[in-house]
């Protein structure tokens, strides 16, 4: 699949350092939705129970994410996350099997000490 190739040159964007530096940076721009998603991807791709062909997936969309290169650029006011949100978004389409229910309430617990 086309989007999935296009996705895989993200891939290594992605570390755990490079994933908290970018939502530090931006969670207020980019809004809670994203965030939510990201998160949610974040801890699927650190549980050891998700298999690699999901973590790769989940590296590329979030790798995507980070990247500072991207179809819209971030700094764009009001559009420039749409793009991340979309390609997250069909992450967690693609992934949601491996996307548990803890993985969503860890999430929700730091959107909560975040956006309140």
């Amino acid at each position: 699949m086309g989007q999935n190739t296009e996705i895989e040159k993200y891939r290594e964007q992605y570390s755990e350092s490079s994933f908290w530096k970018k939502v530090k940076n931006t969670a207020f721009a980019a809004g809670r939705e994203l965030i939510e998603h990201a998160l949610w991807l974040f801890y699927a791709i650190m549980d050891s129970d998700t298999p690699t062909k999901a973590k790769l997936i989940i590296a590329g969309a979030l790798g995507y994410f980070i990247s500072p290169i991207d179809l819209i650029p971030d700094f764009i006011p009001f559009i420039g996350y749409t793009d991340d949100l979309a390609v997250l978004a069909a992450a967690v389409v693609t992934v949601a099997s491996h996307v548990k229910e803890t993985h969503k309430e860890m999430a929700a617990t730091r959107l909560k000490e975040w956006f309140g």
